[in-house]
């Protein structure tokens, strides 16, 4: 327990009613999970509006509720407190409950469109590597040190967020790495957090469905770099056209890492194979295991953050040269008949590209790309026909199929992808709804040597249809399928 007058500081309050002096065992913004003495955050969100539970709430044992609108009876055995924004309040509610452990350890987020979880995968595995105790927070899974702990969200709510760091400092992590979303930022749940570092990756078209303009997406994104103090770090991509945008108002010091323009972190690809790059980096020659141009970022991305955490050059290389990455990001096997499949996790316009120019970039030039392509539903309709429009550009074959479909019809789905697709490519698209029939159908089209991208799900375990999630694996269903034509 703890008393309410001793977690509400810092957050600017219109109006206060009733007794500050009252216990509360914890928050709660989900009507559905009142127990008696938390304190309830009633939240405006999307779908559903958290003030129509605050009666709800008192009657199942809330002792507080912070809104933004008092409601018209008021308990006399409750307390209320009434502020601007409660989502905002939210965030540094959550972090004054636990003590603010952000502060504890240092916490580096990384952000961008594409390559998060990898950096920060990369980022975990190699300060293990470093003898160092680490906490994770990713797309694909939440870790401490040995200990892992399934992802729901890219970014959990402040509350579960909170809850996880300072389970990450009673474990004795001296480092957090952690994904922070543009919805993270938008939604607050990083409110209250104490940064050392951040690091931005790239910005492309995505989550339009959410932000609804790429200047608003930009502003997010850019916001998290705003709030950082002066004694964090701000990385960014230089080879991205708005990275400079990201350095604009912070007050963290300003580092840069590219492979095309002049930066503080720099590196060279000198070999590019499907077995791994040979970069120039910081005047070593230096051979990794992961694959692309854009992996070539990633680690410069990775050594440049572990140098500005004071950590010795040779060791950070050493150890990044063993490291392979995140699961489900250009995720590769080799059939004893030769077809080579990549799993990758390319959900946007601009991600299935970067998959599809470093398969260019290695291929011999006779081999055949298929490649296996959905977009999700309940999410950014616009990206749909660009998708199938790249893929196309730059493949042999394309199957257009299901992702999560989630609560869409799969063919209306696969319909506005079509859309996208250029009469000059239109003979080598076909469709198929059933991805499992898609993922076949491309074994059976490809021979020795030839490649089949599936892209879109990656990591992921499930495919969402109609609501309900179903086991599937991309990897799993691609080496059946290939194993059985050996």
């Amino acid at each position: 327990m703890k008393k309410l007058r001793d977690i509400i500081y810092s957050i600017p309050l219109n109006q206060v009613v009733g007794s500050t002096a009252v216990d509360v065992s914890e928050i709660c913004f989900d009507s559905r999970q009142i127990k008696p003495h938390v304190l309830f955050v009633a939240i405006k969100g999307t779908t559903l509006d958290g003030h129509q539970f605050i009666d709800q709430a008192v009657a199942q044992g809330a002792k507080a509720v912070l809104c933004e609108n008092l409601p018209a009876k008021l308990d006399e055995h409750v307390c209320y407190l009434q502020v601007e924004n409660a989502a905002k309040a939210l965030g540094t509610l959550a972090a004054n409950f636990h003590d603010h452990p952000s502060s504890k350890l240092k916490l580096v987020g990384v952000t961008g469109t594409n390559g998060k979880t990898t950096i920060a995968t990369l980022l975990f595995q190699l300060f293990r590597g470093l003898g160092y105790k680490i906490g994770l927070l990713s797309t694909v899974q939440n870790q401490i040190n040995e200990q892992v702990i399934p992802a729901t969200h890219t970014t959990p709510d402040p509350i579960a967020l909170n809850g996880l760091i300072n389970d990450m400092v009673d474990a004795g992590c001296d480092y957090c790495f952690m994904e922070v979303s543009s919805h993270a930022v938008a939604q607050y749940r990083i409110e209250g957090f104490c940064f050392a570092g951040g690091i931005f990756t790239n910005l492309t078209h995505d989550h339009l469905d959410f932000h609804k303009t790429f200047d608003v997406y930009l502003k997010a994104k850019k916001a998290f770099f705003d709030g950082l103090n002066k004694s964090a770090f701000a990385l960014t991509n230089v080879d991205d056209k708005n990275g400079m945008v990201m350095l604009q108002n912070t007050r963290a010091k300003k580092k840069t890492y590219g492979l095309k323009n002049i930066a503080d972190f720099k590196a060279k690809i000198l070999e590019n194979h499907f077995k791994g790059l040979l970069l120039h980096i910081d005047q070593q020659e230096v051979w990794f295991k992961l694959v692309g141009s854009f992996n070539a970022s990633n680690l410069l991305a990775v050594y440049g953050a572990a140098v500005l955490l004071n950590q010795d050059k040779n060791n950070v290389l050493t150890i990044l040269s063993h490291l392979s990455g995140a699961e489900g990001r250009f995720d590769y096997v080799i059939s004893a008949g030769g077809i080579i499949g990549i799993v990758d996790y390319a959900h946007t316009p601009d991600a299935v590209q970067n998959v599809l120019n470093t398969i260019q970039d290695i291929r011999q030039g006779t081999e055949q790309v298929i490649t296996v392509i959905g977009c999700g539903g309940d999410r950014d309709k616009t990206k749909r026909p660009l998708m199938a429009r790249v893929a196309c550009d730059w493949s042999n074959k394309v199957i257009l199929t299901s992702d999560n479909p989630r609560n869409e019809k799969p063919e209306q789905i696969i319909q506005d992808m079509t859309a996208g697709v250029l009469p000059n490519n239109q003979k080598k698209a076909l469709s198929i709804t059933d991805r499992k029939e898609a993922i076949r159908t491309a074994c059976h089209l490809a021979k020795s040597g030839d490649i089949i991208l599936l892209a879109g799900k990656g990591h992921e375990k499930y495919q969402e249809i109609a609501g309900v999630k179903y086991p599937f694996d991309d990897k799993q269903v691609l080496i059946e399928f290939l194993n059985q034509m050996n």
